[in-house]
């Protein structure tokens, strides 16, 4: 008969810059990693459920959300946290991919800190209400380009979500200037 695991309290979530190695100067010097990427440590299942909960908690707490049609993760970073907030939250979710295909619905965005920058998001369809997802934000240049694009199709972006915001960089302030409300799970905060 298999052992039973005792239940495992969720460690906290943490969240930190480090500099990224070989890339062209078009890219960013530094890459947010959480421990929720698995670069450094193994993911236990309790971690990323509490997290999802975490976020999902946040967000209905400081958004003004409504119905969600689903959940829009961006690739590659924010599929751990849209898994997460989907299994928290019970939505439905699609993923933006860095894969140009002929499918319907097509939205294409840009990501321009990247190695390869465009993205594209399938099967948006007007009216759609949609809450988007990613594991960080900086700039906010990424999101604030979806969101533009998502409206463009006749969606309606709700807000976004990530599980680190560096305060560094004027994100949240970009996506405000849209109306697009930010929740975050983690700070990066400015020196000062």
């Amino acid at each position: 008969m298999p052992e039973t695991l005792a239940p495992t309290i969720p460690a906290p979530f943490a969240a930190r810059t480090v500099e990224r190695l070989s890339v062209p100067e078009t890219s960013r010097r530094e890459r947010v990693i959480h421990s929720l990427d698995g670069l450094e440590q193994p993911v236990r299942m309790a971690d990323l459920t509490s997290a999802g909960q975490e976020l999902w908690k946040k967000s209905n707490e400081e958004m003004e959300l409504g119905p969600i049609d689903y959940l829009l993760g961006l690739d590659a970073g924010g599929i751990i946290p849209t898994l997460a907030l989907a299994q928290a939250a019970g939505l439905p979710y699609k993923i933006a991919w860095k894969l140009h295909l002929p499918l319907e619905g097509m939205v294409q965005f840009s990501e321009p800190h990247a190695r390869r920058t465009d993205v594209y998001a399938y099967g948006i369809t007007r009216g759609s209400r949609v809450l988007i997802v990613d594991d960080e934000i900086t700039t906010g240049e990424t999101l604030a380009n979806l969101t533009q694009r998502l409206r463009g199709a006749g969606a309606i972006p709700l807000g976004a979500v990530c599980l680190v915001e560096d305060k560094r960089h004027a994100g949240r302030h970009r996506l405000a200037g849209l109306g697009l409300p930010l929740t975050s799970l983690h700070s990066i905060q400015a020196d000062r």
